[in-house]
């Protein structure tokens, strides 16, 4: 059975331990509990699983369009297989699949993944009206033969640690604030693409990216950050916006200028990071002082990043 599945294909071969959530993010507080889960698997010889959901059920109930993930559901699973996960397991949601009764959703995991623990945090909740709260499924665990591990979730200043706190931060370029919480700086993935060329012909040629059009992006500006090509990590100094200077558009654009780098990669995929922003995206008199700025970004970017080595 491949790593990644979707829960009703799944069979797997011996008893697991399970935990339940979206997990956008794999932020501090998911990586805590699934390194606790991974870490009692490997000890008793069960594997390590978790059961994510996709589309992200706020996103079906509350009918939300336009960006709202913090990772693809590539970036999850890979995030979650570094942690140490044996199955990364989907549960296709649908408003149909929120009717599914909690205990015939505990009877799927027993069937399909041999569930033999179930981990959740403190406030968990699944199934038709979130019945299935911890004290159900204590019940639930008591009445099929299996044990239930509740763990209070990672706090940072007295707050808990949420996707949702997450996705505010880097709604309003909070960089640091996200990278606190998640461990890492925030990242997008993309195919780089043909654009304009304006960056080729100023003297800085960007990389222009196709990012998943459901993804959070930070407001638009000058962002310091790292772009993944590869086993490479090489700076970047980023422009997220509609480059107001040139013709103007409503279409937000990610373009990263990539320091010290002059390869054609068009069609390969970048990872890139965010891990501040340098000023908000501005509209300058002369294409002249564009570039004066641009080059000022990039001594910044470079300056930002080698001190944080």
């Amino acid at each position: 059975m491949n790593r990644t599945a979707i829960l009703a294909e799944a069979a797997l071969e011996q008893p697991s331990i399970v935990t339940i959530g979206v997990f956008d993010g794999v932020h501090i507080g998911h990586q805590q509990l699934i390194r606790r889960l991974v870490e009692e698997a490997r000890a008793t010889n069960r594997l390590a699983v978790v059961v994510t959901f996709f589309p992200h059920p706020d996103v079906v109930l509350r009918g939300l369009q336009g960006r709202y993930y913090l990772t693809t559901p590539e970036q999850k699973a890979s995030l979650l297989m570094n942690l140490g996960v044996d199955y990364v397991i989907t549960y296709p949601f649908s408003k149909e699949a929120s009717q599914v009764r909690a205990a015939d959703f505990v009877d799927q995991l027993l069937r399909n993944l041999r569930l033999s623990s179930l981990w959740v945090g403190s406030d968990f909740a699944m199934g038709y009206k979130r019945e299935g709260n911890v004290a159900f499924l204590r019940a639930q665990a008591e009445q099929k033969g299996f044990t239930i591990h509740d763990i209070d979730l990672i706090v940072n200043g007295g707050d808990k640690i949420s996707s949702t706190a997450i996705r505010q931060a880097v709604q309003a370029g909070e960089m640091d604030k996200a990278r606190q919480w998640l461990g890492r700086g925030y990242s997008v993935i993309g195919t780089v693409v043909h654009g304009t060329k304006r960056g080729r012909q100023i003297g800085f040629p960007t990389a222009n990216m196709a990012v998943w059009d459901e993804q959070v992006l930070p407001p638009n500006g000058i962002y310091a950050g790292w772009a993944r090509l590869g086993d490479q990590w090489l700076m970047a100094a980023t422009n997220v916006g509609i480059r107001p200077t040139f013709e103007g558009t409503t279409d937000i654009t990610v373009e990263p200028y990539l320091l010290d780098f002059d390869r054609d990669i068009y069609g390969e995929t970048l990872e890139l990071t965010f891990e501040k922003r340098l000023r908000p995206e501005a509209k300058f008199d002369t294409i002249q002082a564009l570039i004066e700025q641009i080059a000022r970004d990039v001594e910044e970017t470079r300056t930002l990043l080698t001190a944080g080595r």
